[in-house]
């Protein structure tokens, strides 16, 4: 697939924001493969190939990275608006660990040796990454991890398990989070790995979810051994590292996108089940809508913070929780409604777009990823209310 070309200017960060948006708006909706649109599920590299490998032909496929490491160098501001342009239009979303974690973090961190090695195969989709973080019992509580790296000549010796590794099937590198000291406390003795994936001694398992998709993995390291260069930053300080990334995954995840297109769907299903004039489902769902409203107002606060380039605080995990909990209020509404069609997997006959089981099924554990709300509820009492 070849991109349409256009008139490019030569600096996209010198348009103003509403220009910017116009150029990609036009640019996405020209070139983006319509049979992708709106996936129900998440897509497998082979099958978001094309776009990823448009988007590098583009040079877009990573806007934030600076111009001199292949990116757009666009400012923070033009990159929120260039993911919601495709969020707007219902791009499906890429195997962006490369791009939107490992990436940023080695230009960041990272030798110039890294930096020269690992970001050009990232942009040319040589490299397709997956993120080494959770554990069977590591998750919200991510510092208790137990998968080690133990020194021995020029390598790490990797024995553990990670878990819910999204594609790691489609991945050829892993960046992991491992115990390189066992003595110091838990948040000190934490490493920065970075392992490919054909190395001897990994294993992944596919994991189905309840609504029948295959993106999560269990990987399983046994004696995997790992050049001692592959260690991004210090050794023992990789905490630091981990939680930058998490305070990004944490204000992308309370995104309005969900809560957004479930509303329209809701909108939808009530037209076509009859209930789109009913007086209760009415103030059902003017309540939600301007729950939704709230929600766009909260994430505004904090984009205008990342605007500024203003570092994000541990009150960026209310954006998580009052998403979360919203797409799941949306969701239920939309089960409910669905009567019989409630019972089945996949779109209703007739419109693609109508899908209520899968995105309630969705919703479920969104709660749960990236921090589960319980624990981003004790960051706020913490860190924001100074509660006990």
């Amino acid at each position: 697939m070849t991109a349409v070309t256009a008139a490019e200017p030569e600096d996209l960060d010198a348009l103003s924001d509403e220009q910017f948006r116009m150029h990609v708006r036009k640019w996405i909706e020209e070139n983006y493969p319509a049979e992708l649109r709106n996936p129900p599920q998440r897509l497998h590299f082979k099958d978001n190939k094309p776009w990823y490998m448009l988007l590098a032909q583009k040079g877009w496929l990573c806007p934030n990275w600076p111009k001199e490491f292949g990116g757009m160098g666009i400012s923070a501001s033009k990159q929120l608006i260039f993911i919601e342009e495709k969020e707007r239009w219902g791009c499906a979303r890429l195997n962006d660990m490369g791009m939107t974690m490992i990436g940023p973090l080695l230009i960041k961190f990272g030798t110039p040796e890294q930096q020269q090695y690992f970001l050009p195969k990232i942009l040319s989709g040589e490299h397709i990454w997956c993120q080494g973080y959770s554990e069977p019992n590591a998750g919200s509580d991510l510092a208790s991890l137990r998968t080690e790296a133990v020194p021995d000549g020029e390598h790490w010796v990797v024995n553990g398990q990670k878990i819910w590794t999204s594609l790691a099937m489609d991945a050829n590198w892993i960046f992991l989070l491992v115990r390189t000291d066992k003595q110091a406390k838990k948040q000190d003795g934490i490493s920065f790995l970075l392992v490919p994936m054909d190395t001897p001694g990994i294993t992944v398992r596919p994991i189905t979810n309840i609504d029948m998709a295959d993106e999560f993995c269990e990987t399983f390291f046994d004696d995997v051994r790992v050049p001692k260069g592959n260690i991004v930053g210090q050794i023992n300080k990789g905490w630091s590292m981990a939680k930058a990334l998490l305070s990004f995954e944490r204000i992308g995840s309370g995104s309005p996108r969900q809560s957004a297109y479930a509303l329209k769907r809701l909108k939808l299903l009530a037209e076509r089940m009859g209930a789109w004039d009913d007086e209760q489902f009415q103030e059902r769902y003017t309540k939600l809508r301007l729950d939704l409203e709230d929600h766009k107002d909260l994430y505004e606060t904090f984009v205008e913070k990342v605007r500024r380039g203003e570092t994000l605080g541990p009150d960026v995990s209310m954006l998580k929780i009052h998403q979360t909990e919203l797409y799941q209020r949306i969701t239920e509404a939309m089960l409910e409604l669905s009567g019989e069609y409630g019972g089945q997997l996949g779109p209703m006959e007739g419109n693609r777009e109508l899908n209520p089981t899968g995105l309630f099924l969705q919703s479920r554990p969104s709660t749960i990823y990236a921090g589960s709300n319980e624990i981003q509820r004790n960051i706020l009492a913490k860190n924001v209310l100074e509660l006990p």
